[in-house]
């Protein structure tokens, strides 16, 4: 089985500020740095630093050459990476003094996967391999449908929920990562996670849920099965990341066989750490790091 990340790279300007800018106000930054992010290339290095090895597939612009080395750094494979003419995709994060975080996306780059891109990358994996997807990247409904058609195994992580997302057919996902936002949309308004999930697996019944609950923790489910998970309590830093983090460990328990209990658990743990740190993929632990904790 091979899996394959189909999503975004996009460069990561990060603000430490007091509070979240208001309509109108002017605040200076107390520090800004740099760092390579998108939620496909976080949730790639999620995967490679939980011990799955990745294929990633997404567009750079000429200013996103950081973004081979590092992946290869990292141990994923890039033969999938591409560059274009123009700018990367590139966000503006800002984090307040109690580790929150609000983002500004430019797509660039991502936004210019063609349905050619696609097909080129798809040719490589057969039924049964994984695709992970988020929705930063273009041409989603294209990929998902031709996935489904190889017979791949589609995991969906729904953010930033738009549009986009609208024109694609949902019944082919194979598993949801969803926070409670992009769980309400998708359930038609629901607010509590009961209702939502229920909600969720009355349109999709043979997919797996995954909705994070930020400080109440998540919840996996699917028709036969469900169970709860506390967060682990730690000083929060960044929360960048964090959902990418549990992301990357849950499909590595997935494709490791772990039962679904502990790979929420090892997932939480390594999620909790990733916002103990500053920065995006500099905060994801490694494998040995989680299961040393746990």
């Amino acid at each position: 089985m091979k899996v394959l990340n189909f999503g975004s790279l996009n460069v990561d300007y990060v603000y430490q500020v007091d509070h979240m800018v208001m309509p109108g106000e002017t605040q200076s930054s107390s520090g800004m740095e740099i760092f390579l992010g998108g939620k496909g290339f976080n949730q790639s290095v999620a995967l490679v630093k939980a011990g799955v090895p990745v294929y990633h597939a997404g567009l750079i612009g000429e200013d996103g050459t950081a973004f081979v080395e590092a992946a290869k750094d990292y141990g994923m494979h890039t033969d999938f990476i591409k560059k274009i003419d123009g700018r990367s995709g590139h966000t503006i994060i800002q984090v307040d003094k109690n580790g929150q975080n609000c983002i500004l996306l430019h797509g660039g780059s991502n936004r210019a996967v063609t349905k050619e891109f696609v097909d080129s990358v798809l040719e490589h994996f057969e039924a049964g391999d994984i695709i992970l997807l988020q929705n930063e990247v273009s041409e989603m409904p294209y990929i998902i449908d031709k996935a489904y058609e190889r017979g791949m195994q589609i995991f969906l992580n729904p953010s930033p929920y738009d549009a986009y997302l609208d024109a694609c057919d949902m019944s082919k996902v194979s598993c949801f990562f969803m926070n409670e936002i992009e769980g309400g949309l998708i359930s038609g308004g629901e607010t509590d996670p009961d209702k939502i999930i229920e909600k969720v697996l009355e349109k999709y019944p043979d997919a797996r849920i995954v909705l994070t609950l930020g400080g109440d923790g998540s919840i996996y489910a699917d028709k036969n099965e469900r169970h709860h998970q506390e967060i682990f309590k730690v000083e929060t830093v960044d929360t960048t990341a964090a959902g990418d983090t549990f992301t990357g460990y849950f499909i590595a328990g997935i494709i490791n066989g772990t039962p679904i209990k502990e790979t929420l658990r090892m997932s939480a743990l390594a999620a909790s750490i990733t916002v103990s740190r500053p920065g995006a993929t500099p905060s994801i632990p490694y494998m040995e790091e989680v299961q040393k904790m746990l």
